[in-house]
């Protein structure tokens, strides 16, 4: 809870010096103390319970790049960065959130750290399998939470769509736009001999058979939205997919679930929601030291990476229960300003009467704060 407390309160960079500084605990302490093996899924799941009141729910991964540099730092490797749009040296980790569809919020439940390329070629998996052995460890937790999983294009593989379902759950994705769907079959079942028909042909999106699709009313959506359960090439199974056309119809974007009962209404829903993950890997970032950590041990990065993302959680605790809309940098910044203030009573030897102070002290906590 220390450690929690002083990710939100340091206002620079936090590491081992830092937590030192600002605690009354020693700096060796809270290197010990990151070794230790904390719940964090657990404890995130409590919080969750806190913040996300919406009916639907759905699980988020997203890997994202941590930039980290030094040649003994374990896990060390190449990784996509997004933001720079290229390969670059340092981290990974995988993100696992999990999301309110209709509240439209995260909260970030565990980061799982990757593995580099030459790691994962000794243990003969691939980086999707890598990603399902991961979600593997912690299905028992999440599918009593929700049976969805939501994914970029990246994840539109039938290896890691098969391994979902073997899991339990099923995906919410993306295809390439050039994806081969085909229709299902419209003709009756004959009692002639061979194979019967499975499907109609190709779906030609430029020359769609729209009196076989549902056209969807969605006020949020500019063009326009056609669904339809259409066999998929590359997946080699059934899908529930969304077409979505830009409003001038020229470029269109293809979601799909591999539950075909899903409305397509929902799956456009779910689906806009997963950047919400997103959300909390820069918060992370620019507020509690996501990056920060210069520990080269595989445990201690493992706890510096979660308590990060626990730490914006906790933010977002506070935020509802004080009913302001969440700002990390305004909630930083009172937390900040209340620890200063605590500071200063102490050094000062100073009993101020709460009864006349309460107004002044809640003015100096949210001095500088920033409206969300």
């Amino acid at each position: 809870m220390e450690t929690l407390l002083l990710y939100m309160v340091i206002p620079g960079r936090i590491n081992f010096l830092q937590l030192g500084r600002y605690s009354a605990f020693s700096e060796k302490r809270f290197r010990r103390n990151f070794s230790k093996e904390v719940d964090w899924l657990s404890v995130n799941l409590k919080l969750a319970q806190r913040i996300l009141t919406g009916e639907r729910k759905a699980i988020a991964i997203d890997p994202s790049y941590i930039s980290k540099s030094g040649k003994s730092t374990p896990g060390l490797g190449y990784f996509w960065s997004g933001s720079a749009a290229a390969v670059k040296r340092g981290l990974e980790i995988l993100g696992v959130g999990l999301i309110d569809v209709d509240k439209k919020d995260c909260v970030s439940l565990e980061a799982i750290q990757t593995p580099n390329t030459k790691a994962l070629e000794c243990s003969g998996l691939t980086l999707v399998d890598w990603y399902l052995f991961s979600l593997d460890g912690i299905k028992k937790k999440l599918l009593p939470v929700t049976q969805y999983v939501l994914a970029d294009a990246y994840f539109s593989k039938k290896t890691f769509a098969d391994g979902l379902l073997d899991q339990g759950f099923h995906l919410i994705s993306r295809f390439r736009d050039d994806a081969v769907l085909r229709y299902p079959t419209l003709d009756k079942p004959t009692e002639k001999k061979g194979r019967p028909r499975c499907f109609d042909g190709k779906i030609d999106f430029e020359n769609m058979e729209k009196e076989r699709f549902e056209e969807l009313d969605l006020s949020m959506d500019q063009g326009k939205l056609y669904s339809i359960i259409a066999y998929s090439k590359s997946l080699k199974q059934m899908v529930r997919l969304v077409v979505c056309f830009s409003q001038d119809g020229k470029k269109r974007k293809l979601y799909f679930s591999t539950d075909t009962a899903m409305s397509g209404k929902d799956v456009i829903e779910y689906y806009r929601t997963r950047f919400q993950i997103e959300f909390c890997f820069r918060n992370a970032k620019q507020f509690t030291g996501l990056n920060h950590s210069q520990s080269r041990k595989t445990e201690k990065l493992r706890f510096n990476f979660n308590a990060s993302l626990t730490a914006v959680n906790i933010g977002k605790v506070l935020a509802k229960e004080r009913d302001i809309p969440f700002s990390m940098a305004s909630i930083k910044r009172m937390i900040h300003n209340e620890y200063l203030l605590q500071r200063f009573i102490c050094a000062f030897g100073i009993k101020p009467n709460k009864t006349l102070n309460d107004k002044l002290i809640e003015e100096l906590i949210e001095f500088d704060a920033i409206a969300a």
